[in-house]
């Protein structure tokens, strides 16, 4: 043996007797804990194996801690409101924005549903899915609610389900606020309903004349036959402009279709928008005003949209008010990186109810009028004005105090950001 070799198992054997002597320390050690606890020595032997367990245990139960941690920061940031209730229907969990869509501080697990909720529609859903052992889904409308939650006419979805058996008894409940898409939902109906009325009204005016023409019973005077004509010329400007307002939000909802920028003259387009409205001027007690730099101003954009913009909001505020001594003002500012249009009017104003819905397509807020009927429109001109600045890179704001003044405000970035 060389003495290399001999040096080796020297240092093998002084590794064994350092791991004997290490394992014997040990067990001492455990030995003397153990009789301090007043364990004996055979479960002494079991002591290492036994804490290897806790620990294990310890682990496992951090990671399900830290799982399901994530798990609910996961369900705090969807935005439906996710409940578990056991089978008589006390919460087991709630996400946080249940609160937010019910409009409470908190919802208390261990309370019953009826307690947070406090709408009778949802309770029965839950009890129906839980006795038919089925998903249910239904839209509800708040038919009534405490006044301090102001949840009374809001729309939602709910679904409800059994829970499966590894989970336990009770369900699951999902609550989605869609009162806007319902509200959206009857704005079209409305339109429908509304566009249908506009176009069969001067169509059945119009077909009503070609069959009085086509009839040759009686000979027309020229007076008469003029009187025809421009009744049937008037009813079909009316279908166009229907339809052309129709093409117009078409087209800006359209992002393939580019927005053409030019420079051109504010105030001339604005200008240009009121001689367009003059007739509906005549023998009305209404004044337009303008308030202008001396060049007009100048910006970037598409002309053939801003004459547009122009002119549905003068024709909104004359439509719209029937009273003598309306004066409506068209202002702009030019500041450093933006330039500010205004377009006021001192009529009766719009209802702060109405305020958020003006700009929707469809959406005719004239049920504040005593004489709604006799106010025309599709509901679109205010959303062609909207889509068409924003497509610009602008931003329309509406302000309104009834009877005093409505106005409203765009601000455009000069240069412009055309889409």
């Amino acid at each position: 043996m060389t003495s290399l070799s001999l040096v080796l198992l020297i240092l093998l054997a002084v590794c064994v007797i350092i791991w004997l002597q290490r394992e014997k320390f040990w067990r001492k050690r455990w030995e003397t804990v153990a009789k301090s606890i007043g364990l004996r020595a055979r479960d002494a032997d079991q002591l290492p194996e036994q804490a290897m367990r806790v620990r294990n245990d310890l682990q496992e139960t951090r990671r399900q801690s830290e799982q399901r941690r994530i798990f609910e920061s996961l369900l705090d940031e969807i935005s439906q409101g996710l409940v578990l209730v056991e089978p008589d229907l006390r919460i087991r969990y709630a996400n946080r924005p249940l609160a937010k869509l019910l409009n409470r501080a908190e919802i208390r697990p261990g309370r019953s549903l009826i307690e947070e909720v406090r709408d009778h529609q949802i309770t029965d859903l839950v009890q129906e899915s839980l006795q038919e052992k089925r998903h249910t889904t239904r839209r509800i409308q708040m038919l009534s609610s405490e006044a301090s939650t102001n949840l009374s006419g809001r729309h939602f979805l709910i679904e409800a389900a059994p829970l499966g058996a590894e989970v336990g008894e009770g369900a699951w409940l999902m609550i989605q606020d869609v009162t806007e898409a319902a509200m959206t939902e009857q704005i079209r109906k409305d339109f429908v309903a509304n566009a249908s009325h506009e176009l069969r009204t001067p169509l059945t005016l119009i077909g009503g004349y070609i069959e009085m023409l086509q009839d040759g019973g009686t000979p027309l005077t020229p007076a008469a036959m003029k009187r025809s004509l421009d009744v049937m010329e008037k009813h079909t400007k009316r279908i166009a402009r229907i339809i052309e307002d129709m093409l117009a939000i078409s087209r800006l909802e359209d992002t393939a279709t580019p927005i053409n920028c030019e420079p051109f003259n504010v105030r001339a387009s604005a200008q240009d928008a009121a001689d367009h409205l003059a007739p509906m001027l005549e023998g009305r007690d209404v004044k337009i005003e303008f308030d202008f730099p001396e060049n007009g101003g100048r910006i970037m954009g598409d002309r053939f949209y801003w004459d547009q913009i122009f002119t549905n909001l003068l024709e909104n505020s004359i439509k719209e008010n029937t009273r003598p001594g309306l004066v409506i003002r068209v202002s702009g500012q030019w500041e450093k990186d933006q330039c500010v249009l205004k377009v006021s009017d001192n009529g009766i104003g719009i209802p702060a109810h109405d305020l958020p819905f003006v700009f929707k397509r469809f959406y005719r807020g004239n049920k504040h009028h005593s004489s709604a009927s006799q106010v025309k429109g599709t509901g679109l001109g205010l959303s062609i004005v909207k889509r068409a600045v924003e497509g610009h890179g602008g931003t329309i704001e509406l302000t309104s105090t009834p009877g005093v003044e409505t106005t409203f405000t765009m601000r455009v970035p000069v240069p412009c950001e055309c889409d």
